[in-house]
């Protein structure tokens, strides 16, 4: 729904338009994708040792804190308080020749291509009564399945594409030709076991872009990696973490580790008492925390903040985002009739808590429809 309220002095905003991200947990079966999204999600979907447990997508939309929120609210005395949200998807496990349409294939990869965001869970722990589709524990080789599946699948669609600009091309089309051979050369990107993501990374020209995006590729996706690891991993865990964060980058995704059932056995508690036992462990914040910050750096996201005495709420845009653009992420009327963006960063304001002050000081910067948000921004706009 969208609402607006204006105020005659000023004007500020209740209701926004706004696009919720979502992740999508795969992997093999058997690796812990439920047990994490329970521990994520404060969930109790079943986690079974057996494959396919998961068969239709369990799905958890999720709130979390942002310390900077809460205390903005504090300081503006705001009636209300909206936390940032993010939806979980935890999707079936893969198996090999789902590209073919084997084991839960076609659904799977069908619902991999809604998501913005992969979780990929890779299994480190080694708990013996949990059966391995594969007979042993081999990060790298357990992710190689997962990741042949995907590029398989997109160089299906590719090819499909290329058949169909090729056509064109030979008629004399300039657009549908120059098209076919970025697309060819995509083409052998994948065929050479690398995702889409990596072909011509930071190099793209905005039509190139435009092209491979039209193609809602799977591989085009950033990934998480998430080693689901032992409460104590020894000597050789440690070791084959370390070889898979090389390769996790090598892939262009973020990496992080995750003992998915002890956060999983914790998540009915309070945030004290999960503190508490966290703390025991040498575990200085919740899982929920540590893979936020990991889909901000996968969806190359920064988070600024909105309030005034009615509501206070943050907001994630992607990094490169001008003020007119997240004014527009509210709500369009403030886009249309942006007048300036009063804009102070939150270190800032951990200096002086005190908006009062702020502005008398003059820390408080009047901003133009160009300025780029930052990290921690809090924004208060001006608009017709």
């Amino acid at each position: 729904s969208k609402f607006l309220e204006r105020n005659f002095n000023n004007y500020y905003f209740l209701l926004y338009e706004d696009i919720m991200l979502n992740v999508g947990f795969v992997g093999l079966a058997n690796v812990g994708k439920s047990t994490l999204f329970n521990a994520l999600s404060k969930q109790h979907v079943p986690a079974e040792n057996y494959p396919f447990c998961t068969i239709n997508p369990n799905i958890a939309i999720v709130e979390y804190h942002d310390e900077r929120l809460d205390l903005m609210t504090k300081i503006l005395n705001s009636e209300k308080k909206v936390n940032p949200s993010i939806e979980f998807v935890d999707i079936a496990g893969l198996v090999k020749g789902a590209s073919k349409g084997e084991g839960l294939g076609n659904l799977f990869l069908e619902n991999i291509r809604n998501v913005d965001c992969i979780a990929h869970v890779i299994r480190f722990f080694s708990d013996p009564h949990v059966t391995h589709v594969n007979g042993k524990i081999d990060p790298i080789a357990d992710a190689d399945i997962v990741n042949l599946e995907l590029i398989a699948k997109d160089f299906e669609t590719v090819e499909k594409r290329i058949e169909k600009t090729s056509k064109i091309a030979r008629v004399g089309d300039k657009e549908a030709r120059t098209e076919t051979e970025i697309l060819s050369e995509l083409k052998e990107h994948l065929n050479s076991e690398k995702p889409s993501i990596t072909f011509l990374k930071g190099e793209r020209t905005e039509k190139q872009q435009k092209i491979i995006e039209s193609l809602f590729l799977l591989t085009e996706k950033p990934v998480i990696y998430v080693a689901n690891i032992d409460e104590s991993p020894n000597e050789t865990t440690n070791e084959k973490i370390k070889a898979f964060r090389e390769y996790a980058f090598s892939k262009g995704a973020q990496f992080t580790e995750i003992h998915a059932k002890l956060h999983s056995d914790l998540s009915d508690l309070d945030e004290q008492e999960q503190k508490v036992f966290l703390n025991e462990y040498g575990i200085e914040k919740s899982a929920l925390d540590y893979f936020i910050l990991k889909c901000k750096q996968a969806l190359n996201l920064v988070t600024f903040i909105t309030g005034n005495e009615k509501e206070s709420k943050s907001w994630n845009v992607v990094n490169g985002t001008n003020a007119l653009q997240a004014a527009g992420k509210i709500h369009s009327d403030i886009q249309e009739g942006f007048i300036k963006a009063e804009v102070i960063n939150f270190e800032k304001i951990l200096e002086i808590p005190d908006m009062k002050k702020l502005k008398e000081l003059g820390y408080i910067n009047a901003e133009g429809k160009d300025y780029l948000i930052k990290e921690g921004d809090y924004i208060y706009f001006h608009f017709r």
